[in-house]
């Protein structure tokens, strides 16, 4: 392990990053809550500021996998599909086995400029973390409860409120519903079975209806669906508790663009497409694991200075005072005082640590697994 290696992986490094991003955070939330009375003025300049402000707070998280772990992650894609990207709005199908392949997306968007006006189709329960899901809230991302009679109605009216949207933005899929895990892939595989549908080996059977949903509503507006497949090499299993340790990993993901013209309007025909999608996704993976490679040329853009920048920006913001704040309290010699100061960073510890929790592949959702009702509709 090289010197800077092991700075990174200190402690009081986690403390910091953390702190930068909460506070910063924090402040974001509280800027877009002001925001609020444009929306009855103008809507658009409401959702233009807010696309800045949320990308205040993702691109910090893009920085701590970019420049902080300096993580690869290489594209593969074809040159005619290539010409498109940042370009246009789209529909993106990403596989769900890895705690940071959310992040892998959000670097995608960030390359390609669409990072602050990037949709997700997000659990509810999401609504109500601090930082990312208020920003969320601001940026009109479509949460569900996971209960179709209740999501038929509210999902498609969010989706049909982003047709005007003022900018081009990427609306990011996890078809399958839930992260992959062993059991979820064994559950799955029975109803696949049951089905007599083919049994797929890298992921789990997808969710018909959320993308059918989406594909209904986000017709026209949205022109291509980007089929998106995420790898990691040697076997690497990359945690964000990783990235924020400064872990260098190793990713590949292959991109393919396909014509929403090409997708079928009728709901059960659209349903077969998508099955067929994942049978060809987890081909995909299975070349990948034979070669270790995707189909097409890499053609990775290079990293924008804007995470660096943005992160930067608030670091300096906040850490300068901080610092000065610190050596004020040590000098006063108050026991109390220092006391209060450390409680207060492990508070921050104990608050970042919890929110690194909701992505971890052991706490994920009970959704998929054999005491929840099976639905693969």
């Amino acid at each position: 392990m090289g010197v800077w290696q092991l700075i990174k992986s200190q402690f009081i490094c986690l403390l910091l990053i953390c702190y930068v991003f909460l506070v910063s955070g924090l402040i974001i939330n509280l800027l877009q809550l002001c925001t609020l009375p444009l929306w009855p003025i103008s809507k658009q300049l409401y959702r233009r500021i807010n696309c800045r402000l949320g990308y205040s707070i993702a691109s910090q998280m893009v920085a701590l996998l970019e420049w902080w772990s300096g993580t690869e992650c290489n594209l593969y894609s074809h040159p005619e599909s290539y010409k498109y990207f940042g370009k246009e709005s789209a529909i993106v199908v990403l596989n769900h086995n890895i705690e940071i392949d959310f992040l892998c997306g959000w670097t995608f968007c960030e390359r390609f400029g669409v990072l602050g006006s990037s949709k997700v189709l997000a659990k509810k329960e999401l609504a109500y973390v601090p930082l990312i899901g208020w920003m969320w809230y601001h940026l009109e991302i479509v949460f569900c409860k996971r209960k179709w009679e209740e999501d038929r109605r509210t999902v498609a009216q969010s989706l049909q409120n982003l047709r005007d949207y003022p900018e081009n933005f990427w609306f990011l899929l996890h078809c399958e519903g839930t992260r992959f895990t062993e059991k979820k892939h064994q559950i799955s595989m029975q109803v696949a079975e049951s089905k007599g549908l083919p049994k797929l080996k890298h992921h789990l059977l997808p969710r018909t209806k959320g993308f059918n949903i989406t594909v209904q509503n986000l017709r026209g507006p949205v022109t291509a669906v980007y089929d998106s497949t995420l790898n990691f090499r040697n076997n690497e299993t990359p945690t964000l508790l990783g990235l924020l340790s400064g872990k260098k990993y190793h990713g590949d993901m292959y991109v393919r663009r396909i014509p929403m013209e090409s997708i079928p309007e009728d709901e059960g025909e659209c349903g077969a497409w998508l099955h067929k999608l994942y049978q060809e996704k987890d081909q995909f993976q299975e070349e990948y694991s034979q070669t270790g490679r995707f189909p097409g040329a890499v053609l990775t853009p290079a990293r924008r200075p804007w995470t660096l920048l943005n992160w930067l920006f608030w670091a300096s913001v906040l850490l300068y005072p901080l610092a000065g704040l610190l050596v004020r309290l040590v000098s006063s010699g108050s026991s109390a005082t220092i006391l209060t100061t450390a409680a207060l960073c492990v508070a921050v510890s104990v608050g970042m640590r919890w929110m690194i929790g909701q992505t971890e592949i052991k706490k994920g959702s009970s959704y998929g697994n054999k005491d929840a009702p099976v639905n693969n509709n």
